[in-house]
C-alpha cells in the first residue's frame, strides 16, 4: 500500500477523541476541524455522545462507513487492541500518537515489536508510535497536536523530533514559509524517512523535501531511495548526533577517524542530499530552492549600493569557489549609459549609496541579458536616500518582464528600515539574507545540486579477482581462532585483487635473511611478524633503510631483542624482509564497517598527515570512479599529490584504481570489519602505487 491514505483520506477516525480542552485527543480533533478538512470525521469515545457537534462512536467497528485513516490517541497498552479493530474494519493507515513504546525501556520495546508484527500481518501502515502526527496543507488536513497550522507552500518537512517539529511549524508560520506536508516520525516502528522521501518524489505539491534526522533505520535503502529522488527534487537534511557511534573498540587509523557523522556525511554526498548545519540554514536553502530556478552555471554577478558588503560578497564567492562573472563589453557600455560616473561598472557593480529604485531596476535588466551571468546577488544597505520598499517592487517587476531563468537572491541588510521591502520580496518568492555570506553559501548549495542533477548514473565496474583464494585465507584465519590476518595472508588478499605489494620474504634467522637480501636487493625494510603484535613501531618491530649486509645483521638481532624485551610471550614467526620503495608519497586507504551503512572507505595522505592533520575523506562502498576521484580531490593536501614547487605529480590514476579494487573487495567480503593500507606508496605519474603495509580484521561471514 502506498501512503496516499495518510495524506488524502476520504475519512478520518480519532480513537481517543476527548471532550476536555487541553487533552491531546481534543486538540487533534479540533485541528482536523479547523484545518477545513473536507472528508468525514469520526470521533471514537465510548463515554461521549458528541464532541464539537460530531457524533461519537464506541469503537471503530461501530462506524457505519469506511475509514481510510485512524489517528490513535489512547494509552499505549490499548493500541494493539485498536489495531485488531483496524484490521476488522479494513483500515489500512494508522497514526499512533500514543507513547509508552521503545522510548520507555524494555517493556515498551516488546510492545512495539508486537505492534510491528500485527501491522505487517494486517498490512496496515503505521506512522509512529510516539509521534506528533502529520499535516497536509494541500488536502487540507491537520492530524497533529501542533498549535500551529502553516500556510500552504512547496516545502515538505519530516521530523524525528516532535518537539522540534512544533517549533519549526510555529517559526514557518511566523516567517510565512509555505509548507506542503509535515510528518512527525516518532519511533519509526513502520514508516521511515525513506518511505516518506519516496512518496514525496511524485507529490506535485512538494517542490523541496526537508528533514531533521537523528538516525536512519536502513542505511543502504536510505542511499538507494535518496539517490533516486534527489535527481528529481532537492532533499535538504539537518542531521544531529554526529559523534562517533557507540563505544566499540577500534584499533586502526580508519576506525579511530570514522564515526557516525562521517558516515552520514559520506552517504549524503553520494545521494545528492544537501546538508544543512542548522534548522535556519535548512529553511533558508529550502525557501530558495522552492522559489528560484537552479543556476545553469557557476558565474555570479553582484549588484550593490555599498562597497563594503560588495567586497564581503566577493570574498565569500572566492572562498566558496564561485567565479565572478566577466561582464560582456556590451553590458558594461549599457551600464555606463545611466550609472553615475563614480559607479563601478565591473563586477561587483556598485550603483552607489544614492541609488533609487529605478537605478537598481535598470541595472538588473542589463545584467539579466548578459549570457555570462548564471546568478545574481542584489545587496542593499539603508542609506539616507535609499528606497528599500520601492526597490523590492522594482526587482519583482523586472523579473516578471524578464524571460531569463536566472536565480535572484537579495541581501537587504538592516532592520526596521528594510523590513517592509524584505516582506515584499519574500511574498514574491525572492529569498532575502541578512548578510552576503549566507546568500553566497545558499547559492553554493544550488550550484552543487545543479551539478548533481547533471551527473550521469553511477557505473560500478566489476574487477577480475581471485575470490576463492581470499575465502581460503579468511577461513584459515577463523580456524586459528583469530580475527586479524597475519601480514603475509593480508598481502595475499591484496595480490588476489591485483594490488601491487613490495617484494618480501620471511626470514626465520639471520642466515636465511642474508640469502633473501641477495634476491630482493638493498635498501630493505625489516618488519617483525607475530600474530600477537598489532602495532610494530610500539615494540621496535620495524626498521627502514637497511643499506648493506652489516646493517642487516645488526638490525635483525636488535629487532629480535627489542621485541622479546617488550613482549616476551609473543609468538615470533620471523622477520619480513621487504623491498624499500623510493621516490614516493605516502597515502592511506582504510575501511571501517559502519553499523547503518556498511563498509566506509577512507582516503588521505599517510604519515603525519593522517596522524596529526586527520586530513581524510570518506565514501560508502561501493564507489564509482567519479566517487574515487572526488575523494582524492577533497583532501586539503591534494596539492602535494598534484605536484608542488616544481615536483612531478604523483600517479593519482593508480590511487583511483586501488580505491575501486578495495571497494569491490569489501563488497565481495562483507565480513571485513576494518582494514588499513598504510602506507600506500604512490610513485610518480605513470609508475603506479604499491601497498607498503596492510592490516585486515574480519568477523563472521
Amino acid at each position: 500500500m502506498n501512503l496516499e491514505s495518510f495524506f488524502c483520506p476520504k475519512s478520518v477516525a480519532i480513537v481517543g477523541a476527548s471532550r476536555e480542552s487541553g487533552k491531546v485527543g481534543n486538540t487533534i480533533l479540533t485541528n482536523i476541524i479547523d484545518s477545513k478538512y473536507k472528508g468525514k470525521i469520526f470521533p471514537i469515545n465510548p463515554k461521549a455522545d458528541k464532541i464539537q457537534g460530531l457524533k461519537c462512536y464506541n469503537s471503530l467497528l461501530d462506524v457505519p462507513q469506511d475509514i481510510d485513516l485512524a489517528v490513535i490517541v489512547i494509552p499505549g497498552k490499548y493500541v494493539l487492541q485498536t489495531l485488531d479493530e483496524c484490521n476488522e474494519k479494513n483500515v489500512k493507515a494508522a497514526i499512533v500518537i500514543s507513547a509508552g513504546f521503545k522510548e520507555v525501556g524494555k517493556e515498551g520495546a516488546k510492545l512495539e515489536m508486537q505492534l510491528v508484527k500485527k501491522a505487517k500481518e494486517y498490512k496496515i501502515r503505521v506512522l509512529g508510535p510516539n509521534c506528533l502526527g502529520m499535516i497536509d496543507t494541500a488536502c487540507p488536513l491537520d492530524a497533529s497536536f501542533s498549535p500551529s497550522f502553516p500556510s500552504a507552500g512547496g516545502i515538505s518537512f519530516i521530523s524525528q523530533s516532535g518537539a522540534l517539529g512544533t517549533s519549526v511549524l510555529d517559526w514557518a508560520k511566523f516567517e510565512n514559509i509555505g509548507i506542503s506536508k509535515f510528518v512527525s516520525l516518532g519511533n519509526k516502528a513502520d514508516i521511515s524517512e525513506e518511505d516518506l522521501i519516496k512518496y514525496m518524489e511524485d507529490d506535485d505539491t512538494c517542490k523541496v523535501i526537508t528533514a531533521y534526522l537523528e538516525g536512519v533505520k536502513d542505511g543502504r535503502k536510505f542511499i538507494e531511495v535518496s539517490s533516486q529522488v534527489s535527481k528529481k527534487k532537492p532533499i535538504i537534511i539537518v542531521k544531529s548526533g554526529n559523534t562517533s557511534a557507540g563505544a566499540k573498540a577500534v584499533s586502526s587509523h580508519t576506525g579511530t577517524l570514522a564515526g557516525s557523522g562521517r558516515a552520514y556525511s559520506a552517504s549524503f554526498k553520494q545521494s545528492g542530499i544537501i546538508r544543512a548545519k542548522t534548522i535556519k540554514d535548512l529553511f533558508d536553502y529550502a525557501n530558495t530552492f522552492a522559489n528560484q530556478p537552479l543556476p545553469k552555471g557557476k558565474k555570479v554577478a553582484i549588484i550593490t549600493n555599498a562597497g563594503g558588503p560588495g567586497i564581503m560578497a566577493t570574498d565569500a564567492c572566492e572562498e566558496n569557489d564561485i567565479p565572478m562573472a566577466n561582464l560582456n563589453k556590451d553590458t558594461i557600455e549599457k551600464l555606463k549609459e545611466f550609472l553615475p560616473a563614480a559607479a563601478n561598472f565591473y563586477n561587483p557593480i556598485d550603483v552607489l549609496g544614492d541609488a533609487p529604485a529605478d537605478r537598481y531596476q535598470k541595472t538588473l535588466e542589463v545584467i539579466l541579458n548578459d549570457k555570462n551571468v548564471d546568478a545574481v546577488i542584489i545587496i542593499l544597505t539603508p542609506q539616507t536616500v535609499t528606497q528599500p520598499y520601492k526597490t523590492a517592487k522594482a526587482i519583482v517587476e523586472e523579473l516578471k518582464d524578464s524571460k531569463t531563468e536566472i536565480p535572484i537572491i537579495t541581501c537587504f541588510m538592516g532592520g526596521a528600515e528594510v523590513e517592509k521591502g524584505i516582506g515584499y520580496l519574500r511574498n514574491s518568492g525572492i529569498p532575502n539574507f541578512e548578510i552576503p555570506e549566507n546568500a553566497i553559501e545558499t547559492l553554493k548549495k544550488m550550484i552543487e545540486y545543479s551539478e548533481w542533477k547533471q551527473k550521469s548514473a553511477p557505473e560500478f565496474k566489476k574487477i577480475k579477482a581471485d575470490k576463492e583464494s581470499v575465502s581460503k585465507l579468511f577461513d584459515n584465519c577463523r580456524k586459528d581462532g583469530k580475527c586479524e590476518l597475519g601480514e603475509m595472508d593480508a598481502r595475499g588478499v591484496l595480490k588476489a585483487y591485483n594490488i601491487r605489494v613490495p617484494k618480501a620474504e620471511l626470514a626465520r634467522d639471520i642466515e636465511e635473511a642474508k640469502e633473501i637480501a641477495k634476491d630482493i636487493k638493498f635498501p630493505l625494510v625489516l618488519k617483525i611478524v607475530s600474530p600477537n603484535i598489532l602495532h610494530k613501531t610500539d615494540v621496535g618491530g620495524i626498521k627502514v633503510g637497511i643499506e648493506n649486509e652489516k646493517e642487516l645483521e645488526e638490525e635483525f638481532e636488535q629487532m629480535l631483542w627489542n621485541v622479546k624485551k617488550y613482549m616476551p610471550d609473543a609468538n615470533i614467526k620471523g622477520i619480513l624482509l621487504q623491498e624499500m620503495i623510493q621516490s614516493k608519497k605516502e597515502t592511506i586507504i582504510g575501511i571501517n564497517k559502519d553499523p547503518q551503512f556498511g563498509p566506509m572507505i577512507m582516503f588521505g595522505l599517510g604519515g603525519i598527515y593522517v596522524e596529526v592533520l586527520k586530513d581524510v575523506s570518506f565514501r560508502i562502498a561501493p564507489i564509482t570512479k567519479s566517487d574515487a576521484i572526488e575523494m582524492i580531490n577533497e583532501i586539503k593536501t591534494i596539492k602535494l599529490l598534484k605536484g608542488a614547487r616544481g615536483e612531478k605529480p604523483s600517479d593519482i590514476d593508480s590511487i583511483v584504481d586501488v580505491l575501486l579494487k578495495i571497494s569491490q573487495l569489501v563488497m565481495d567480503f562483507p565480513e571485513i570489519i576494518e582494514m588499513d593500507i598504510n602506507p600506500l606508496f604512490v610513485k610518480k605519474e605513470g609508475e603506479g602505487s604499491i601497498a607498503g603495509d596492510v592490516r585486515i580484521r574480519i568477523g563472521e561471514n
